[in-house]
């Protein structure tokens, strides 16, 4: 009895001192800096949903200086959020991206302009100054404009392109009579900033059929044909989705993790908040599996994009489901 016992205690303190089984660690580049936008992902942090998984996941945050397609191409990333035309032009100019995942299944783009530069509808841009974001984020106005047969070189007929910053500075100073926004953000500066909603009208992209895919998640395509990286992807996707679930559940909540993981503390509660609950319009309906129409609306949309184009061709190999089908499977 007594050898059972000393034998006994001697497995208890091996299995004690046997090391837990390490995490399969994942690296997630944001597109930019950390705000409700990105929520799903830390609230799978913060809950503990990448830890069930088998995970260790690093979130790093971007900024106006950070390009996702660069940081994964360089190696300091195992998976990006990139927006679908941008993810499309770094393929087509050699950075091999896949979209492996979307969880944004609709686009929160608009076109915000003051209501006294007498804008009514589309046709009324003519001769106006308009604001557009570039580095990828103009050619979905670009193909607008294109499509309405409305120039982008200035003149009575045509309008004027504004190269708009990261601020709402160029409508609230008159500098132009509309601006970019999104639905979750920027809007919602220029109500802070003391304009009205009766001040201003909103053309949404979506609802002029020229509404491009958004944050999307995105791995260099060699790494598909790893089995091992397709699983970790899988279980990454999973929880990412199950994080989006608990914010759309719980968006007061998942707004204050948000605010404890930003380490600027640039952003404020009020904001983050309102900011949750236009991002889960955006992401509700979506289990992360990105529909393939919506991936050609995409396509077309950057297609007719003026003399300029962002892609020249459409792409082959640039999404794939065997991340989202093998999670389905778990």
């Amino acid at each position: 009895m007594k050898k059972l016992l000393i034998a006994t205690a001697a497995a208890a303190l091996a299995f004690a001192a046997a090391p837990a089984l390490a995490k399969d660690k994942v690296v997630l580049q944001l597109k930019w800096v950390t705000q409700a936008q990105f929520a799903g992902y830390y609230v799978a942090q913060d809950k503990g949903f990448y830890d069930e998984a088998g995970l260790d996941v690093e979130i790093k945050p971007g900024g106006p200086d950070i390009a996702p397609p660069q940081v994964i191409a360089g190696g300091g990333a195992d998976v990006i959020i990139d927006w679908m035309p941008s993810a499309l032009a770094s393929r087509e100019k050699g950075v091999p991206l896949v979209n492996i995942a979307q969880p944004f299944k609709r686009s929160g783009m608009m076109l915000t302009c003051r209501k006294d530069s007498g804008i009514e509808t589309p046709e009324d841009f003519r001769g106006k100054t308009l604001g557009v974001w570039f580095f990828g984020n103009e050619y979905p106005f670009l193909s607008w404009m294109s499509q309405l047969g409305i120039p982008t070189d200035g003149g009575e007929d045509g309008v004027t392109v504004l190269k708009q910053g990261f601020n709402v500075d160029p409508i609230l100073q008159k500098q132009a009579d509309c601006i970019s926004t999104m639905t979750y953000n920027e809007y919602w500066q220029i109500i802070d900033a003391g304009m009205t909603p009766e001040e201003l009208i909103v053309f949404k992209y979506e609802d002029q059929g020229v509404s491009t895919m958004e944050d999307g998640l995105y791995v260099i395509e060699s790494k598909l044909k790893e089995p091992e990286f397709v699983d970790v992807m899988a279980r990454f996707v999973k929880a990412s989705m199950k994080g989006w679930d608990y914010a759309r559940e719980h968006p007061e909540e998942a707004a204050m993790i948000v605010l404890d993981n930003d380490a600027t503390g640039a952003q404020t509660e009020k904001h983050q908040v309102r900011m949750m609950g236009e991002i889960n319009k955006l992401t509700e309906g979506s289990d992360g599996t990105l529909d393939p129409a919506d991936h050609d609306r995409t396509v077309n949309t950057l297609l007719q994009g003026g003399s300029d184009p962002v892609i020249t061709k459409k792409p082959e190999g640039s999404w794939s489901h065997a991340v989202t089908d093998k999670m389905k499977s778990m």
